[in-house]
């Protein structure tokens, strides 16, 4: 039997991540034969993934990346089964390393057949998932690309955004990550309300005015203050004649309380204003432009990225939370 050196299980260790004792025992098994000895912990993590095949592998950790030119840039998620191996610095490493291949991939077949060290990806998911025991793979996969792109990881690893920038401009490093942070923080799921579906829209209204009508039941039998039922709740439903007709029932109102038509101007606009916001809550939940910047609520993310001159031409996000 070839004698095995300590320094012939730490090489291979490094190699492959696997225990000591996994390494020293395949190198033995390989009688010293180093490429056997990956080969045989190969085998036995093909083995742990057959077993483990139908296991639910929803924790892990969400990671962006970026290329070197920062116009490029991907989101995968490594799933696992437990938070406890989730948080584990050399499961975390590894994601990253995943995530940097990632940026030069279309898509998640490509990047799972993509080099690894001399594997392919989905090869050395199967060896790590024999190494850690458990069930890994890769959940999501998500690419963009601008004329510069920032990434945000939020603390944990739960959630990970990145965003296209129209152009890579003084500040953009800065302007990426902070829209990319509201991205995380906030969960929109489309760039604008003019991206909506007019039937979602609808769908949509009717849906909450049905919910708002049945919690004021309960509300007007408990003689509760009872909610505002919105009329609208995007601003694509705002039509000219929407907001003509809103203005012209602010002024007749204005005046049934006695105020002068000469301070009528002063005081409509932000009356309309009020009228605008409060029938527009589907945009600020969902549409990533006309929320309010996280960063500064006087101005929404729309105004925050015009200042310097750029526009946000897509985002990604993913979340394991």
């Amino acid at each position: 039997m070839a004698k095995i050196t300590a320094q012939e299980v730490n090489k291979l260790r490094q190699s492959t991540g696997a225990g000591m004792m996994d390494c020293k025992n395949a190198l033995v098994e390989a009688e010293g034969d180093f490429d056997k000895a990956i080969e045989i912990l190969r085998k036995k993590g093909q083995k742990v993934a057959a077993k483990r095949a139908d296991r639910d592998s929803k924790e892990g950790a969400a990671i962006a990346a970026v290329n070197e030119n920062a116009t490029e840039g991907a989101i995968i998620s490594l799933n696992c089964e437990t938070d406890f191996v989730a948080k584990n610095d050399a499961f975390v490493a590894l994601a990253h390393e995943f995530a940097a291949i990632a940026v030069n991939y279309d898509s998640k077949e490509a990047f799972l057949a993509a080099d690894f060290g001399g594997m392919t990806v989905a090869e050395k998911l199967i060896e790590q998932t024999g190494v850690i025991g458990e069930k890994l793979e890769i959940g999501a996969f998500e690419r963009i690309s601008g004329g510069f792109v920032g990434a945000y990881i939020h603390a944990g690893n739960k959630i990970a955004s990145v965003t296209a920038l129209s152009e890579n401009v003084d500040g953009a490093d800065v302007i990426g990550k902070d829209v990319s942070m509201q991205v995380a923080a906030m969960g929109a799921s489309i760039l604008s309300y003019k991206d909506f579906d007019p039937a979602f829209v609808a769908s949509e209204t009717e849906a909450r005015i049905a919910v708002i009508e049945k919690e004021n039941i309960e509300l007007g039998r408990l003689g509760k203050t009872l909610k505002n039922v919105p009329t609208f709740i995007s601003r694509s439903q705002l039509t000219d004649e929407v907001l003509a007709k809103a203005e012209a029932d602010i002024k007749a109102e204005l005046i049934a309380e006695g105020k002068p038509e000469a301070i009528l101007d002063r005081i409509v606009p932000g009356k309309l204003e009020r009228f605008i916001s409060d029938n527009t809550t589907l945009d600020t939940e969902q549409c990533l432009l006309d929320q309010n910047f996280i960063k500064d609520e006087k101005m929404t993310v729309a105004d925050y990225v015009a200042k310097a001159g750029v526009s946000v031409t897509g985002f990604k996000r993913v979340s394991l939370a």
